[in-house]
């Protein structure tokens, strides 16, 4: 999955280019792709921000999970234990990271999208292309995984979090912004870089380590605690056994359907976890 990720290196920050056609949907093997990235930006001395955009040719940042990888009669406990992990990591690190971190948003970002750009220090996203974002899997009948749910909490606080959490809902560019889950909206997707360079280059210029050390303060435990429970329970047969529940295998299998009857592209944007 490594060709469907573009790294280009500008002065202190790269740009990660994220390009699976047609709306980025992440399988085991793309998590592990963009968590390399992000790494190897990392293991750069020079580096100290990173911004995550999407190279595909309709505006969608990512619609999020391949459901796939979500359907019990598809996988295994094995296959979704790697999957998990994987997706799990590569969230934690995001968070974690000891680089600036900016999520360039361009259209639709639901679920997995949004845990993406949740986990970046910063989010910028298009006013213009019809988007929207938020942590919608109550809407396709799968619980929001509890350390997102989290990570939610955190970026636009407690009440507004639960709101959207518990309604399934995405909320257009506007009203993200009003509640804090984008800081900043431009006009069009043309606009869209340009502005989240500007951005970039400003967050850099701060000191790299006293940034890095703040953020381990702030998020350091959450993120352990994130990954114990990650592994320990959301990766194993707990875990597993939730995906294999009747209710979750009809309303996975009936969004599977959906999509393999064409249901448009919004619908193929947003009918992913």
């Amino acid at each position: 999955m490594a060709q469907f990720m573009t790294t280009h290196k500008q002065r202190g920050y790269a740009i990660i280019s994220m390009a699976k056609e047609p709306v980025n949907s992440f399988d085991t093997a793309m998590w592990q792709a963009l968590h390399a990235a992000v790494q190897a930006v990392e293991a750069d001395s020079s580096m100290q921000g990173v911004i995550i955009a999407s190279g595909l040719k309709r505006d969608v940042f990512t619609a999020g999970n391949d459901l796939k990888e979500l359907y019990a009669p598809l996988t295994s406990a094995q296959q979704y234990a790697t999957f998990w992990e994987a997706q799990s990591r590569c969230l934690i690190g995001i968070h974690s990271s000891r680089l600036a971190t900016l999520a360039a948003i361009c259209g639709a970002c639901p679920a997995g999208g949004c845990a993406i750009s949740l986990c970046c220090d910063s989010r910028l996203m298009t006013a213009g292309a019809g988007g929207a974002i938020g942590l919608n899997e109550v809407a396709l009948g799968i619980p929001v995984p509890k350390y997102w749910a989290g990570v939610m909490v955190q970026v636009i606080g407690h009440a507004a979090a639960e709101r959207l959490l518990l309604s399934g809902s995405m909320v257009p560019p506007d009203r993200a912004l009003q509640l804090g889950l984008v800081n900043e909206l431009v006009t069009n997707k043309a606009q869209l870089l340009p502005r989240a360079e500007e951005l970039m280059q400003n967050m850099v210029k701060l000191p790299g380590g006293a940034r890095a050390a703040t953020k381990a303060g702030l998020r350091g435990d959450f993120d352990a605690a994130w990954l114990q429970y990650a592994l320990d329970w959301e990766a194993g047969p707990k875990g597993f056994a939730g995906i294999t529940n009747p209710s979750t295998v009809a309303s996975v299998g009936a969004a599977l359907q959906r999509l393999s009857k064409g249901g448009g592209n919004k619908q193929q944007e947003r009918s992913k976890l």
